[in-house]
């Protein structure tokens, strides 16, 4: 299996990519990118979900729909937050497919994923 990629990237297009991943190294916002995931959540749920302050959880949600890597949508007067985009998620398994071989004691062959 070939780890070389056929595409040269714009200086543009790996300023986003790193901005992306700085934004999901913060294992706060992985958290909520994780459980945002698994369906639609309010603000009070997910400082539920990822043991965090409501506060916090508000500020990095901000900081996810800025680089649109989250949703919102209004019912009533509460907000709910969504992550369904197909980038995000394979980005987000990968990561933690890599964490899980690393932790793991793997080698260095791993197995391609979709």
């Amino acid at each position: 299996m070939s780890t070389q990629i056929d595409i040269q990237p714009f200086i543009h297009q790996l300023d986003v990519a790193s901005d992306m991943l700085g934004l999901i190294s913060e294992p706060t916002r992985l958290k909520i990118l994780w459980v945002l995931l698994h369906g639609d959540h309010s603000v009070n749920e997910l400082a539920e979900e990822v043991s965090a302050q409501q506060a916090a959880v508000s500020q990095h949600l901000a900081k996810l729909r800025a680089a649109q890597l989250v949703k919102a949508r209004r019912d009533g007067n509460r907000m709910f937050y969504i992550t369904d985009n197909t980038h995000v998620r394979k980005v987000i398994q990968q990561a933690l497919s890599h964490a899980e071989h690393v932790t793991q004691g793997h080698d260095n062959d791993m197995e391609e994923q979709e």
